[in-house]
């Protein structure tokens, strides 16, 4: 009787666990959708309003201030509302008290640096190559998983496995095949370096995987995405903008530009909503991993290497019937390619098959 007990008991336990691990799946899933709803909705932002007389024909900005003051400014915006966004959670949750505490922590320092190199130095680089080469650089920016594989190898002397080895491999192929459309004669000229600028979103990426990786193992995840969002979102407002104005000649632009900007009613209803998405996303990829373990979660979060290109294509393409924004068949096959690359780098096939079996 005992022992059919404890067989009945472990049976039980068997099933919420899998239960808990479907459903942390699932929502790291959403991460990934989420992730390419707010790639989707920001560019859309930066393509109506008052953005379109910035890119228009008749602008009077410079050059270096459509390319880089405009996708900075694009980034600050959509991180500022996404910092709102995380502060409205936190604070129906109740958890702003905790946030303060949080922030004077060393794992809100940790934190802090994640967002430093997350998000002004990443964050505005995607932004910058998306209105350079278009929704090509998703899966670019999507190597960030084997970019950290490769981090933590040198950082934390991890061991890279044969597997890994595989799948960085696979990625490094899809690079290729990506690039290599950059290369056809109907390609924009900005197309190759705004695939090689992605990379330094990949790279900023895969390094505050590592450094947030610290942080949020020691501090609740929502307010560990919120210190990111803030901070990322200040700096990007307060610094990294004037920065770009000043580069280019005239800072006190960006003050104009960023009134200008906030106040346009037509594309800043899309950057609400990118930065609602934006948050979601950070949230979901951050509780998808505590349910079904950093490695699963990683490799289903990495699932936005389709759907940043699909959505744009459905909310530029066919709802807001901008050209330019559908793919050749090579970049989707290079984006699954990518996706199945970080899936072996993030979790081992068979054990998972045999986990499968087991349950």
């Amino acid at each position: 009787m005992e022992l059919e007990k404890k067989i009945q008991a472990d049976n039980d336990k068997n099933s919420l666990d899998a239960k808990f691990l479907k459903k942390g799946v699932y929502i790291a899933l959403f991460s990934g959708l989420s992730y390419g709803l707010y790639t989707a909705f920001m560019t859309m932002g930066m393509a109506t309003g008052v953005w379109n007389e910035w890119y228009g024909p008749l602008t009077t900005l410079s050059s270096f201030a459509i390319i880089y003051v405009l996708g900075s400014l694009g980034s600050a915006i959509n991180d500022v509302c996404s910092a709102f966004w995380a502060l409205a959670s936190g604070a129906l949750r109740g958890k702003i008290s905790d946030l303060l505490r949080c922030v004077n922590s060393k794992p809100g320092h940790m934190m802090i640096l994640a967002a430093l190199i997350g998000g002004p130095i990443a964050g505005t680089a995607y932004v910058i190559a998306l209105q350079m080469a278009g929704s090509i650089v998703v899966p670019i920016s999507a190597l960030c998983p084997a970019i950290g594989a490769i981090l933590a190898r040198v950082l934390y002397k991890q061991k890279i496995t044969s597997r890994t080895l595989l799948g960085i491999g696979m990625c490094l192929v899809a690079s290729f095949l990506i690039t290599s459309t950059s290369l056809s004669a109907d390609a924009p000229d900005t197309m190759f370096l705004g695939i090689c600028i992605a990379f330094i979103a990949a790279l900023g990426w895969g390094f505050e995987g590592c450094v947030a990786g610290y942080g949020t193992a020691l501090i609740d995840s929502e307010i560990g995405i919120t210190i990111r969002q803030v901070t990322s979102g200040v700096t990007n407002l307060f610094i990294i903008l004037p920065l770009f104005a000043l580069l280019d000649g005239n800072i006190f632009n960006s003050i104009n530009l960023t009134f200008l900007a906030f106040t346009s009613g037509t594309s800043i209803t899309w950057f609400v909503l990118s930065g609602l998405f934006a948050f979601l996303s950070f949230m979901t990829w951050y509780k998808g991993n505590s349910m079904c373990g950093a490695a699963l979660g990683m490799a289903c979060n990495s699932t936005f290497a389709f759907w940043g290109p699909f959505c744009c294509w459905i909310v530029l393409g066919v709802y807001g019937g901008i050209k330019g924004w559908s793919l050749p068949p090579i970049a989707w096959i290079a984006a699954l390619i990518m996706i199945l690359g970080i899936l072996i780098i993030a979790i081992n096939p068979i054990e998972l098959f045999k986990k499968r079996r087991s349950n």
